[in-house]
């Protein structure tokens, strides 16, 4: 009934049910004639189902079981949870206590960053390493105060200050957090982890790079105690050129700043010295270059508190001064709508770093640790840490690379660890407060520009860039320089779109390739592999019928542009037969300028098949020239074939879509034109996608067309047949290969193995094929054959979807019309 009532439906709004497809199987000529009829299949013939609309819906729509999982994957940690042991406890005591010893510093320095108190560093690390193990899918991460994001934060206040001078920073700082953290966390929850896989490596690292000179630049004033204030949030090169400038003004803190600077590079070169020199120690010397930031630290304390211990009024230098004890700032979050929308056009800056700072960091140690994230899920872990920090003070906090570096060599287990950290800062919030007071501000300085340094990308890696893509190289440069002279956010948005058009670009002006066909031999050292996989002398030329047994043909660019030899001779495949293959999908931006090229070749290597087109002059179109006439009264272009067939190559074609299908029933009918009255064959291999084939098919293609003549030509049907038994075979194989060695019996069964092809055999002018006597049907053993089951590999329904090229080129050959191939 409801059959009944779509048909009526369809009837009345015009809608054409009866596929073309259709018409031609109740032709009883289009069956053609073939040696596996259809006694000699296993099972019936097997007629390929197209997918349907419904089958779509119950694919993408979730069951009960997926819903389920879905929650369940939310909280990785009770995949793991119950296994944990004793072994476990022990890597993550010993890695959550050296990243708690390096975070207490990093975190009060990157505050300053901010233009936050120091103690709000303390509180985003410990938000963030407390939160983040109950959503991680990756044990090596380290959530807390960065760099980068912490320089964007002080962008962000300064900014909104500018805008409503009474705004307190901690405010801006705790709003901006809370709805980048809402953002990321509903792209988490909707598993939009993909869309980090638009933005490349090389945006990634022009951007850390650009980013962190940015800030070293920054931090030299600081770091050589210089009084004259401007601003160190502004472009890099002003920044340097206003340290230069005011260099006469440096203090005392400059003695503070550069030893500390020169001793955490000191004692880092002297480890790894050290590790190289004597293997046996080398997790010793990597303890001990871990924690010399907590050492110089102390070490410079010490010295700020005997020169400072009773002039805490009057310091010699700049120290941090009084860091209140515990969370004095925890509460409830205030969200001023006019805060939000005075940074609103920062936001996607700052989303876009805690992104893509944390995925590039997982991903990375999840591949040198041998585990794969889930970019969605670890969203998910950013975005509500940065929900919840707030309510405790935190700021922006997203992934450190130089904290999950220390955390990953220190023999992290599970991601547990980050409660170790967490206990250690929450430590030093209620039992150090005291001792933070003497810290110089210039050796804190020199902490953030030693930390930035490894965030630069090497020379090389540079020159590793410009070996693979020298366009990426490119891409990287320009975002180093528009970094370096506008502001961070602007470079981040330059790399992006600077990627995303260069993207665009490839795929809009995709090159595609016509293929040609060589005979190739397989060759181990001096000698040949047969096609039973033994091996003969190669100084001896086989003979006739034995190279056959040797040689198989391959398809390659007839320009030689993918590298293969150019001494080598590619054959067109058949007069008038044209493969071509796609190299970057087959959709809109890119659909007419494969077409173009394919149809602009087509018309400058072959003839109109009727050269009486146009009776008069007059009825030539103004921009068809005409092939001309010679001196001898014969067309320039009558040595060229006529246009018989086009092979589409659709192994790098993944989907079509209505544009791309558009265009090939556009160039169909163009053809068709020129090869009137005929009509062009349309032969597809290597289609992947069951709804890439519904387009085609829905289109009029994957099937024979009528022609003008005589509606549907003799066409002989090429289908690839496969033995359906398995391993069962093998020895059937072995005895039938034996026979054929030694009653030399046609090529065709020497070559069967695993997969046969039954056909119609295309004739040639010589009365052979392919250098091979001519052979039909008729002649193979099908007794033997018949021993043997086999059943169609694609169906019968789609004769001109092929497995693969050779397939649709002896299809293509073989239903060339006589007439045509004789004249050929």
């Amino acid at each position: 009934m409801s059959t009944k009532i779509g048909h009526a439906l369809a009837k009345g709004l015009g809608i054409k049910l009866v596929a073309y497809e259709d018409a031609a199987a109740t032709d009883p000529v289009t069956r053609g004639e073939s040696a596996f009829s259809v006694g000699t299949m296993d099972t019936s013939p097997y007629q390929e189902l197209e997918p349907s609309s419904g089958e779509w819906i119950r694919e993408h729509t979730p069951s009960l079981s997926d819903v389920g999982l879905y929650f369940y994957n939310l909280f990785p940690f009770t995949r793991w949870i119950g296994r944990y042991n004793t072994q476990w406890l022990i890597g993550d005591l010993i890695a959550g206590i050296t990243v708690g010893g390096v975070v207490i510093p990093q975190g009060m320095s990157y505050a300053k960053l901010a233009n936050l108190p120091v103690e709000f560093g303390l509180y985003t690390s410990f938000m963030g390493v407390l939160i983040y193990w109950f959503f991680a899918t990756s044990k090596d991460i380290t959530i807390g105060p960065v760099a980068v994001m912490s320089t964007l934060t002080g962008e962000v206040i300064t900014n909104v200050q500018n805008k409503i001078p009474d705004a307190s920073p901690i405010i801006i700082a705790q709003a901006l957090a809370i709805v980048s953290g809402g953002i990321v966390c509903f792209l988490g929850l909707a598993r939009l982890g993909i869309l980090i896989d638009f933005i490349p490596l090389p945006a990634i690292s022009s951007f850390m790079t650009g980013a962190a000179l940015n800030i070293a630049a920054g931090q030299v004033a600081k770091l050589l105690g210089e009084t004259a204030s401007f601003n160190t949030h502004g472009s890099t090169y002003m920044i340097i050129i206003d340290s230069l400038r005011y260099l006469p003004t440096s203090q005392v803190d400059a003695a503070m700043g550069l030893t500390a600077l020169a001793m955490l590079y000191a004692i880092r070169s002297a480890c790894n010295y050290g590790a190289r020199k004597n293997p046996l120690r080398a997790k010793l010397f990597f303890f001990l270059s871990t924690l010399r930031v907590v050492f110089v630290i102390l070490f410079y304390t010490m010295i700020s508190a005997a020169v400072n211990l009773h002039r805490k009024d009057n310091p010699a230098f700049s120290v941090l001064g009084t860091v209140p004890r515990g969370f004095q700032d925890a509460g409830v979050p205030q969200m001023d709508p006019k805060i939000i929308s005075a940074f609103a056009s920062q936001l996607p800056a700052a989303v876009i770093v805690l992104l893509i700072e944390h995925i590039a960091i997982s991903k990375s140690f999840g591949r040198v640790n041998n585990y794969t994230i889930n970019p969605s899920q670890e969203l998910v872990g950013i975005g509500v840490t940065n929900l919840l920090g707030p309510f405790l003070g935190a700021y922006p906090a997203t992934g450190s690379f130089s904290r999950t570096a220390i955390k990953s060599k220190a023999g992290v287990r599970t991601p547990l660890a980050g409660v170790i950290t967490a206990i250690v800062v929450l430590l030093a919030i209620y039992a150090l407060p005291p001792l933070f007071f003497y810290i110089p501000q210039a050796s804190l300085s020199g902490v953030i520009i030693h930390a930035v340094g490894d965030l630069i990308t090497s020379p090389n890696t540079v020159y590793q860039f410009w070996r693979v893509s020298p366009i990426d190289c490119i891409i990287f440069w320009i975002g180093v320089l528009v970094t370096t002279f506008t502001t961070i956010e602007i470079g981040i948005y330059c790399t992006i779109c600077v990627s995303l058009a260069v993207f665009l670009f490839r795929t809009a002006r995709a090159h595609g390739h016509f293929l040609g066909r060589v005979s190739v031999h397989s060759v181990v050292g001096d000698h040949l592999i047969n096609s039973d996989e033994k091996s003969t002398g190669f100084q001896t030329p086989p003979s006739p019928q034995e190279d056959n047994d040797y040689q198989r043909s391959i398809f390659l660019p007839m320009n030689h542009v993918d590298g293969s030899n150019p001494d080598i001779e590619v054959k067109q495949p058949f007069p008038g037969v044209f493969i071509y293959r796609f190299t970057e999908g087959f959709n809109y931006p890119n659909a007419n300028h494969y077409t173009d090229s394919l149809v602009q070749t087509i018309f400058q290597t072959t003839r109109r098949t009727n050269q009486q087109t146009y009776l008069r002059p007059g009825d030539r179109p103004w921009n068809d020239q005409g092939p001309g006439v010679g001196e001898d009264g014969v067309a320039h272009d009558a040595h060229l074939p006529i246009l018989k067939a086009v092979i589409l190559d659709f192994s790098s074609v993944n989907n079509v879509d209505i544009t791309s299908v558009q265009n090939l029933i556009d160039v169909r009918n163009q053809l068709d034109r020129w090869a009137s009255p005929r009509t062009v064959q349309w032969h597809f291999a290597h289609i992947s996608n069951r709804w890439t084939k519904r387009a085609l098919a829905a289109a009029g293609f994957g099937y024979p067309s009528p022609t003008s003549m005589d509606g549907f030509h003799r066409w002989k049907p090429i289908f690839s047949v496969a033995e359906i038994e398995g391993d069962s075979s093998a020895a059937a194989h072995a005895e039938i290969s034996t026979n054929q060695r030694q009653s030399k019996v046609s090529d065709l069964e020497a070559n069967t193995k695993t997969a046969v092809s039954a056909s119609g055999v295309e004739e040639w002018s010589d009365g052979s094929r392919n250098g091979q006597e001519n052979k039909s049907s008729d002649d193979i053993s099908v007794s033997k054959v018949r021993n043997r089951k086999a059943a169609i590999v694609q169906g019968m329904n789609r004769p001109f979807f092929h497995i693969d090229l050779t397939s649709a080129l002896q299809s293509a050959v073989a239903n060339i019309p006589e007439e045509a191939s004789s004249k050929e």
